[in-house]
């Protein structure tokens, strides 16, 4: 029997840097591939409403993860909103509706990263997905703080 959880998330960061700063950290292939991607993956991003983002790779001897993710709305500095789908092998693993928001803050910028999610016949749980999310937005941090010196 085929099983199906639902689960939404909220992340929150700061980072002492302008909203158009870490907004082009998720913009600029490059910049995004630095904190994203792991470092043997394939990574591909065409940013703009309707574009595409596709990463892949392994863990260990595991199966090729690919995340795929479409943009859905971006406004500039502000917010972007992504459908997302992660596959093991050939198999649906999770499939997700991602907001995230950029709002000023005195000393940078506030990060509200919200996820819904839903997750297929046991091959990701929820919170590895949160957990992992939370990782990568950390790696965002150490990719602005070492483009800030």
């Amino acid at each position: 029997m085929s099983e199906v959880l639902h689960s939404t998330f909220v992340l929150e960061r700061r980072y002492a840097a302008s909203p158009a700063t870490v907004f082009a950290a998720w913009a600029d292939p490059e910049a995004k591939a630095r904190w994203f991607a792991g470092p043997d993956a394939e990574h591909e991003l065409d940013f703009r409403v309707g574009g595409r983002e596709v990463n892949r790779g392994r863990r260990d001897a595991g199966p090729m993860l690919t995340f795929e993710a479409w943009y859905r709305d971006i406004v500039p500095d502000e917010r972007i909103v992504y459908t997302s789908t992660l596959s093991a092998g050939t198999e649906l693993a999770t499939v997700s509706l991602t907001t995230v928001e950029f709002t000023p803050e005195e000393d940078g910028t506030r990060l509200l990263l919200t996820e819904q999610g839903t997750f297929l016949d046991g091959r990701e749980e929820p919170s590895w997905r949160e957990q992992g999310t939370g990782d990568w937005l950390d790696a965002l941090a150490t990719d602005l703080s070492r483009a800030a010196r």
